[in-house]
């Protein structure tokens, strides 16, 4: 039988990847300080341990590398038997590829999409049949403004989180009959520990694209970064919402650069429009 979970404001069970730092660890103790219950991942467990000693019952800490799929599928078994349900799953584990188009290797991007996209399908798929069960839930995943527009010397990052768009996009239509939301999470640039070596690989560099790249870098270093601590307020009151949206901006700048990029874009198609239906045949 399907029902909605009466936990509209506060007391929710979350299952959040990627934990131990950045907003996977904001997001962890905000909602563990708020009343919440947390089944907190990482890929090293010691890197977490201190919230057993902080929150005790609340919280259960589990050791998972979201790349393999059977571990998924145990760890989220096992909080959802641990707490008896799951309001919230979170997939907040990525990192950055540093590199131009020319420069990643085959194997750094496939890597990348390991973590970026098999990830956290890993553990949706592992967790749908839960939920499915149980008649309700929610699936977050924590994407980017870079879903929507581009970066040069990050571009397979910012394809990981297009290809992250499109399948949470589709995933949100299927699984609506069984009582599942789908969200997106879009943050912009934030002082998180994302920039940090453990959340960053770099490709080989070729020399042509030195000036090109400390150029690109000196651009990032001006941008406006967002507290990561002005967050969870916004989170806590979009999961709690009845109709919560499919596309969520976090930071106050995503807007400006997505309205400009999307009618750069249909000014395009526009302007290409009668070559384009002349195609139609």
């Amino acid at each position: 039988m399907t029902h909605q979970n009466d936990n509209s404001t506060g007391n929710k069970v979350w299952f959040i990847t990627g934990a131990s730092r950045g907003f996977g660890r904001v997001w962890t103790e905000a909602a563990l300080k708020r009343g919440d219950k947390v089944a907190a991942t990482a890929r090293q467990l010691e890197s977490i341990a201190d919230l057993n000693e902080k929150y005790g019952a609340n919280v259960l800490t589990l050791e998972l590398d979201v790349t393999k799929p059977d571990q998924a599928e145990a760890v989220v078994t096992q909080a959802f038997e641990h707490f008896g349900n799951l309001d919230i799953v979170l997939n907040n584990a990525g990192y950055s590829l540093v590199g131009t188009i020319e420069e990643a290797s085959a194997e750094d991007v496939r890597a990348l999409y390991e973590t970026n996209i098999f990830g956290p399908l890993n553990v949706i798929k592992a967790a749908l049949p839960l939920l499915r069960k149980q008649g309700y839930g929610h699936i977050l995943g924590t994407s980017s403004n870079l879903g929507h527009v581009t970066m040069p010397v990050i571009g397979y990052y910012c394809s990981s989180k297009w290809a992250f768009e499109a399948i949470h996009e589709s995933l949100a239509a299927e699984v609506k009959a069984f009582g599942i939301k789908v969200t997106i999470i879009e943050p912009g640039a934030y002082a998180t520990e994302f920039g940090s070596q453990q959340s960053l690989k770099f490709a080989p560099g070729l020399d042509i694209y030195t000036d090109f790249k400390a150029h690109f870098v000196e651009r990032l270093q001006t941008l406006e970064r967002g507290d990561p601590q002005a967050t969870p307020q916004a989170l806590f009151q979009m999961v709690d919402a009845e109709n919560p949206p499919l596309r969520f901006n976090l930071g106050s700048h995503n807007l400006t650069s997505v309205r400009a990029v999307y009618a750069d874009r249909l000014a395009t198609w526009e302007a290409w429009e009668a070559v384009s239906s002349a195609a139609q045949g």
